[in-house]
């Protein structure tokens, strides 16, 4: 196949999550004392997050009123949104994931261009960007977050948003590649010509099996042989 555009995820895939992101919602969560286990937790990693919370609310206390329970996660996802920025901020052990950004300039040599996605939205987006200084990065085309289309994964906005933005017309021309079950569907959705789930994230190799990609890596090292 012909690739023109991949489009990686972040946390998980290009970027170091060591349980960060599921100990946030865990925590926000648990300010409205609801409990929530880290495995409940990553089975909705990759979802817009203001969906993964309301979930994770609807199920775990489905008794509150609509009215209650909209603002209720309304209170959550902004918590959240203040822990994970927070962190992005001041950790002193966030860094690119081993090989992204060589795969970014590897990619960028060929003439193939490099996108961004993620479930977070642009407040948390722009702090991992600043940290890592990708903001203003030659590497990377374009990015998109889930707060800037009109539903996130596992529908196909964001990837059709991204190849509308760099004038791809050719889903087939696309290679998606994340570590989550919705990153998978989304590339499916999006009907993007090669699939590729990494096992650097939320899920293991056998979870991610379930969901068929294309390829299943265990670092972004391996990514090359499938797509160049």
């Amino acid at each position: 196949m012909t690739t023109t555009l991949v489009v990686f995820d972040m946390a998980g895939t290009t970027v170091s999550d060591k349980g960060n992101v599921n100990k946030a919602f865990r925590e926000a969560l648990a300010e409205e004392n609801i409990v929530v286990s880290i495995e409940e937790v990553n089975t909705l990693m990759g979802y817009r997050k203001i969906e993964a919370i309301t979930r994770m609310v609807v199920k775990q206390a489905p008794a509150i009123a609509l009215p209650e329970q909209t603002a209720l996660i309304e209170k959550i996802h902004n918590r959240f949104n203040r822990i994970m920025v927070d962190f992005y901020q001041t950790d002193a052990d966030l860094q690119p994931l081993p090989f992204a950004e060589e795969i970014f300039g590897m990619l960028q040599e060929r003439g193939i261009q490099v996108a961004l996605n993620t479930g977070f939205t642009r407040v948390i987006t722009d702090a991992i960007l600043q940290r890592l200084g990708w903001d203003q990065s030659p590497l990377i085309n374009a990015i998109i977050c889930s707060d800037e289309v009109p539903e996130g994964r596992p529908q196909p906005y964001m990837i059709q948003s991204v190849m509308q933005k760099l004038g791809i017309a050719d889903a087939k021309e696309v290679v998606k590649i994340g570590d989550t079950e919705v990153d998978v569907k989304e590339g499916r959705n999006a009907g993007c010509g090669f699939v590729a789930a990494v096992t650097t994230g939320a899920y293991t190799r056998e979870q991610l099996s379930d969901y068929h990609p294309d390829a299943i890596i265990d670092s972004l090292q391996e990514l090359p042989a499938f797509i160049l």
